[in-house]
């Protein structure tokens, strides 16, 4: 069993919101951990609170939307610290808030350009070597519409559901490969996707903006349990599970110890 110094974690969309909580939270079981992101100046600040706090974290400006520089990214790492064990495919963007009939085709090509061809970029890059050693982890980051309908958030909701699917469907691929691919539903959580909600007033709908005000006020869930769920699906204690979304609300704990049949916890989620 690796011990958690030995494990490099890279994190896409690791500046703000969820994957920097997750990048933070994976410092301080002294994992190494690669910061994958657009901005440097937010990137700088992730790095500097990880290292501040005893942690060792790696800088790596890339856009998703782009393969060369997600590879280039992969292999810097790589030659820093050796294999990527853990991705964390987490970069997405909201993308257009209204009736679908008013979204300009720009914006929802913005949106599956990151939220899946991002995703499918950044697994292209670590797929191949994860293979070639027989091991590895990868978590992508679901959100609200990957199994439900998300009104208003036409786009979103699509690619978020397109990214399970793509999941299940590399996860059959690799199964007898001992690389393990999931998708982690993080819950409702105060990011910069909930102030766009609040500035978009009656255009994101009524529920949508007493669930964001509600967030606004609350921060929504714990990161605490956001971070068990993705160290969790990281260790080798969930190697018998791959294909699945699982929602940090979910009983996941129950998975250490019980597979998950078939077709439960998939993108349909038939849970009975």
């Amino acid at each position: 069993m690796r011990s958690p110094q030995d494990v490099n974690v890279l994190i896409t969309g690791a500046g703000r919101g969820i994957g920097k909580r997750l990048a933070i939270g994976f410092s301080h079981t002294k994992a190494k951990i690669g910061l994958l992101g657009r901005s440097q100046g937010e990137l700088d600040v992730t790095k500097l609170e990880i290292e501040d706090s005893g942690g060792t974290a790696l800088r790596l400006r890339a856009d998703v939307r782009n393969y060369e520089q997600i590879t280039a990214a992969v292999d810097r790492m790589t030659s820093e610290w050796g294999a990527v064990h853990t991705l964390i495919a987490n970069a997405g963007v909201q993308g257009p808030i209204g009736p679908f009939a008013e979204n300009r085709s720009s914006a929802w090509q913005e949106v599956f350009e990151t939220n899946v061809i991002g995703v499918m970029n950044s697994c292209r890059a670590v797929l191949p070597r994860m293979l070639e050693r027989r091991s590895g982890k990868i978590i992508v980051i679901a959100g609200q519409g990957s199994s439900s309908p998300r009104p208003r958030f036409a786009a979103y909701a699509a690619s978020k559901a397109a990214i399970v699917r793509f999941v299940e469907c590399i996860a059959e691929e690799t199964r007898d490969d001992n690389v393990q691919i999931n998708c982690m539903f993080p819950g409702e959580t105060y990011t910069s996707m909930t102030d766009e909600i609040l500035h978009a007033g009656e255009r994101a709908g009524v529920h949508e903006i007493e669930s964001a005000e509600k967030v606004q006020i609350t921060g929504g869930t714990l990161s605490d349990r956001q971070i068990q769920l993705a160290l969790f699906l990281a260790s080798e204690r969930s190697n018998h599970l791959t294909g699945k979304l699982i929602y940090v609300q979910d009983d996941w704990k129950k998975f250490e110890h019980d597979s998950a049949r078939p077709d439960a916890y998939t993108l349909r989620r038939h849970l009975k």
